[in-house]
């Protein structure tokens, strides 16, 4: 009997192990049946699920091309096309009486001002009777000379009492040159205390006033020619080539919406070395908005065409220049160097690099890396 039990419990030993692990394998295929069924989902579809996920969700975008206007833009100031400086002249003196004030239209030869003459009209006046004197005494030597050439000739004066009566005609005919240029010299100084306009204009400053003595070489009022004013700015190197003389312009001041009409008048002949930019000035009709000194943005448009325009958040840039990504057919991510034409309210206009026609990258671009796998979320034409 007792080797009856120990053969029966050897025999149930490998049984009760038998059980216990078919009882494992019923508990996990019921698990994982339990958590497929909370899934939805085949666990054959588990794999690929899993993959997707993992890849980044891209919004692209395909810019198509569209007409747009390429311009060149700047920024300067306004500046009179003749801005002309005027001082007194000589020795100055003191200012007695200002007829203009900024702001005036003046024509050329127009007094603005005037200097002291209190000095200068008594030696005008007094060198203008030494001047009648000289004459005077010029006609009785001229006189005399004549009376002795005509007595000399019945031989009642000697040739050296002719000769003393000639001498003395030359001398007090030189003295009367004498007298005249000295009128004209004191004449002149006076003309000076008469500040006048060299050109029909305007007066932009006056920095004058009675009382004030005036210094040569001082300006005291500066006037614009013409009354001819434009705008000044500066230009990058890589935009000088699209500009040329005549081209029509717009120029928008601070405050105003409405531009004003304007075309390129010069271009400067170098370039900065240091800033890389050239000088431009656009030519304006006349208008009293237009002040001297008042800062302006310029506009040229210098072409109409065709271009890629993408939002500025898919144009990215680093050391190696600027780029987007582009999605290819595997939706795998490549770089693509571009140039840009211009900025618009509607975007970046593309000048090289794309035809519109490619899945462009629109946003998050910088998040991402050259060859990456992505998945897409929309395409927008």
């Amino acid at each position: 009997m007792a080797a009856q039990s120990e053969n029966t419990t050897a025999w149930q030993r490998p049984s009760a192990r038998k059980w216990i692990a078919i009882s494992a394998i019923a508990v996990l295929v019921g698990l994982t049946a339990i958590v497929w069924a909370i899934r939805g989902s085949d666990p054959a579809d588990a794999a690929p699920k899993a993959t997707d996920q993992s890849l980044p969700l891209v919004s692209v975008t395909v810019p198509g091309v569209r007409p747009v206007i390429s311009t060149v833009t700047f920024i300067g100031a306004l500046s009179a096309r003749y801005d002309m400086p005027i001082s007194a002249e000589g020795d100055g003196g003191r200012v007695v009486e200002v007829l203009v004030d900024a702001g005036d239209r003046v024509k050329r030869g127009q007094v603005l001002a005037r200097l002291d003459q209190s000095v200068l009209a008594p030696q005008l006046n007094r060198l203008a009777a030494s001047l009648e004197e000289a004459r005077a005494q010029a006609a009785l030597s001229a006189a005399e000379f004549q009376r002795a050439k005509n007595i000399g000739a019945a031989g009642a004066l000697s040739v050296e009492e002719i000769e003393r009566r000639r001498a003395a005609a030359v001398t007090d005919g030189a003295k009367v040159k004498v007298a005249a240029a000295q009128v004209a010299e004191a004449e002149a100084r006076l003309s000076q205390t008469q500040i006048r306009s060299p050109e029909n204009g305007v007066v932009l400053t006056r920095t004058v006033e009675v009382g004030q003595m005036a210094a040569p070489g001082q300006a005291l009022f500066r006037v614009a020619g013409d009354g001819e004013i434009e705008m000044r700015g500066q230009v990058a190197e890589r935009d000088m080539a699209l500009l040329s003389i005549d081209q029509p312009a717009h120029v928008y001041l601070t405050g105003l919406a409405v531009p004003f009409e304007g075309k390129v008048r010069l271009l400067g002949a170098v370039i900065d070395p240091q800033s890389r930019q050239g000088d431009i000035r656009i030519a304006l009709a006349a208008n009293p908005a237009l002040r001297p000194g008042a800062f302006a943005r310029g506009e040229v448009i210098v072409s109409h065409s065709d271009r890629p325009v993408l939002p500025q958040t898919a144009v990215l840039s680093d050391l190696r220049g600027t780029y987007v990504y582009v999605v290819d057919s595997e939706n795998k991510l490549e770089r693509r160097s571009i140039r840009v034409a211009n900025s618009t309210p509607d975007g970046i206009v593309i000048a090289e690099g794309l035809d519109g026609q490619e899945h462009v990258v629109a946003t998050a671009g910088g998040f991402l890396r050259e060859g990456e796998r992505i998945a897409v979320a929309t395409a927008k034409p």
